[in-house]
C-alpha cells in the first residue's frame, strides 16, 4: 500500500484507563492502512510504565511494533507528545487519545491527505461515547469540544482549517522542523483545571513559519472517544469552559489575538446564536432539553469569557513560563504567562 509511513503516538498517564489504553492500541493494530509503529508515552507513572512494558514486551507480530517509553520532559501532554515525536520513525506522526478507539480506515484517510506535499497536518472527526449511553438532553452539540469531540459548527468533508484537534490528528514530521514541538505550559498536565489549546498554538505557529502549509480536517477519519459520567454533568461543563477561556488567553498571548481568536469569533457570532435559537425553538415545541441547551450555550459563553479575562490579566502580570523547543532538544522560543497547567 503506497503512502507515508505513519507512527501513532498515544500519551497515557493513569492505570485507571488500563482497559481504554489496551482498546486504543488494539484499534491502531487493526488498521486497514497499517501503522509503522505505536508509541505509548507514559507521563511520569512508574507503575504504569512497568505494567505496559510487560504487556507489550513481545508485540512485533500483527499490527506493527508497540513501544513503551517514559515522557522525557516535564509532566504534561505536550511534553509527552514531543517525546513520542522524537522517538518515532514515521514520515507522519498521528496522535490518538488514550480513551478513544479509531475506526478501521482512520489512518488510510490520514495518509490520503498527504498526497499533496503542502499538507502539513490532517485531523479527523471525534464522536462521543457517553457513559450513560446517550447524550444528556441539556448538552449542546456546539459544545462537544468540552468533552474532546468534534462540535457542531466545524466544516464537514475534507476541508482546510486553521488548526486540527489534538486527540485525533496527524502531522508531517517536517512540520516540527519548521515550527518546533508542542508548547509546554499551555496544555494539560496533572489533575487541575482541564486546560487545552496547545495544538491550536502549534498550528498557528506552523502556518507562520511556513505560509504555504495546508492543514486539513477529513471527517471520514473517525475515532470514538469515551466520555465518563462526571463529564456529562454541568459542573464539569462549567469548569471546562472556564479553563478554555484561560487557555485562549495564553494562546492569544503566544500568537496574537488576530490568529489566536480568528475561528472563535465566527463560532461565537454565528454558530452559537444559531444554537440558542434551535434550543428555544425546541423548547416552544416541547422537545426535551431545548431550554437547557439554550441556557448551557449562554452559560458556556459567559464562563469562557470570564476565563479569558482572568487569563489575560494573569498573562499581563507574568507568571508560569511556557516554552517551545525543537524536538531534538535545541533551545527554542520562550515566553511568560500567568496560567497554571491543567488536566486531561
Amino acid at each position: 500500500m503506497s503512502g507515508p509511513d505513519i507512527s501513532v503516538v498515544i500519551c497515557v498517564y493513569t492505570e485507571d484507563r488500563w482497559e481504554d489504553i489496551l482498546a486504543a492500541v488494539s484499534s491502531v493494530r487493526a488498521q486497514a492502512y497499517p501503522a509503522l509503529e505505536t508509541l505509548l508515552v507514559v507521563d511520569h507513572n512508574e507503575a504504569l510504565l512497568d505494567r505496559l512494558t510487560k504487556e507489550y514486551k513481545e508485540s512485533g507480530d500483527g499490527g506493527g511494533e508497540v513501544r513503551v517509553l517514559a515522557n522525557a520532559g516535564p509532566r504534561g501532554l505536550s511534553a509527552g507528545r514531543n517525546t513520542g515525536i522524537a522517538a518515532s520513525y514515521g514520515e507522519v506522526i498521528a496522535f490518538l487519545d488514550d480513551d478513544a478507539v479509531a475506526e478501521r480506515d482512520w489512518l488510510r484517510h490520514f495518509a490520503a491527505g498527504y498526497a499533496d506535499p503542502n499538507v502539513m497536518a490532517v485531523g479527523g472527526r471525534t464522536e462521543p461515547v457517553w457513559a450513560s449511553g446517550r447524550r444528556p438532553a441539556w448538552f449542546p452539540e456546539e459544545f462537544d469540544w468540552v468533552v474532546g469531540c468534534t462540535y457542531r459548527g466545524l466544516p464537514r468533508g475534507r476541508v482546510k482549517v486553521r488548526n486540527v484537534l489534538g486527540g485525533n490528528a496527524s502531522f508531517r514530521r517536517t512540520a516540527f522542523d519548521f515550527a518546533g514541538g508542542f508548547a509546554t505550559g499551555i496544555g494539560r498536565d496533572g489533575d487541575r483545571l482541564p486546560l487545552g489549546g496547545e495544538e491550536t498554538e502549534l498550528c498557528i505557529r506552523l502556518t507562520r513559519a511556513r505560509p504555504d502549509a495546508v492543514l486539513l480536517i477529513d471527517d471520514r477519519a473517525v475515532i470514538h472517544h469515551r466520555v465518563p459520567g462526571p463529564r456529562e454533568r454541568f459542573r464539569y461543563f462549567r469548569t471546562r469552559t472556564y479553563a478554555e477561556g484561560l487557555s485562549k488567553a495564553l494562546v492569544a498571548r503566544s500568537v496574537g489575538t488576530d490568529k489566536g481568536l480568528e475561528s472563535e469569533r465566527r463560532y461565537t457570532t454565528r454558530v452559537l446564536p444559531a444554537g440558542v435559537a434551535r434550543g428555544l425553538r425546541d423548547a416552544v415545541l416541547a422537545r426535551p432539553g431545548g431550554a437547557g441547551r439554550a441556557g448551557a450555550i449562554v452559560a458556556g459563553v459567559l464562563t469562557a469569557a470570564g476565563g479569558y479575562v482572568v487569563g489575560s490579566v494573569r498573562a499581563r502580570r507574568g507568571g508560569v513560563t511556557y516554552s517551545v523547543v525543537g524536538i531534538e532538544g535545541e533551545a527554542g522560543v520562550e515566553g511568560e504567562a500567568g496560567i497554571e497547567g491543567g488536566s486531561r
